[in-house]
């Protein structure tokens, strides 16, 4: 199994100020070359909490993915962070650094130069992505991370895409607790219920497999189908 964590940085996120729409961005994405997204935590633009949070997931997670706290502004430290986490260097990338003359021309400063610090060694992959060991930097603006994400998707390694099926019940998930715990699902197989509620007053509850294996997923269908049909005769 191929896994993955995602790490959110900025005060904006834990203050309110800003909702986040990276995570599913990515959750989505990883879905389809069939990573496991098994952990996301969100961390305030402090150094320390940066440093201790890439150090836990890098060691138990084949890849992370940091969004937020690049830049150059004051409060952009993730790269630095990322240095300290990996006891390297903080330098200018050359490469990264000619991107940014080129692009910014006579517009260049001091501030814009410091985006072309990274780690020492650090991987530079296209629209400004770098990667330090197994940990991808990208930027905290949707627009530009989905961009940078998409760069680094094709790199990553793959498995068999996880699938899903979804069976919709105007039923309470109490009501279907006991029976859905009594579905003996084949191995490979999860079960999950997830309660909604639709214009207010119409509640009920889809309950969601997911698998690798089609064919294991359609029996398992089957069975979540005739659980709810038994439930609304």
């Amino acid at each position: 199994m191929i896994t993955a964590a995602v790490l959110l940085i900025g005060d904006e996120l834990l203050s309110g100020r800003t909702q986040d729409a990276n995570l599913n961005y990515i959750a989505c994405k990883l879905v389809e070359r069939g990573i496991v997204l098994q952990e996301s935590r969100i961390v305030p633009d402090i150094e320390d909490m940066i440093i201790e949070a890439v150090r836990a997931l890098s060691t138990r997670y084949n890849y992370v993915f940091t969004t937020g706290g690049i830049g150059s502004t004051h409060d952009d430290i993730t790269q630095a962070s990322i240095a300290k986490a990996f006891k390297k260097p903080l330098v200018v990338n050359a490469e990264a650094l000619k991107i940014l003359e080129d692009y910014y021309g006579d517009n260049i400063n001091d501030a814009r130069r410091r985006m072309a610090l990274a780690p020492e060694g650090a991987t530079l992959h296209e629209k400004m992505v770098f990667q330090t060991e197994n940990v991808f930097v990208m930027a905290g603006i949707p627009t530009v991370m989905q961009g940078m994400f998409d760069v680094v998707l094709p790199t990553l390694r793959t498995a068999p895409p996880i699938l899903s099926v979804t069976v919709k019940a105007y039923v309470l998930e109490n009501d279907l607790a006991d029976e859905l715990s009594a579905i003996q699902a084949p191995e490979g197989v999860t079960i999950g219920s997830y309660p909604f509620d639709e214009a207010g007053n119409i509640k009920g509850t889809n309950l969601v497999a997911r698998s690798r294996d089609a064919k294991k997923l359609a029996i398992v269908e089957k069975q979540l189908q005739a659980l709810v049909d038994s439930k609304c005769e």
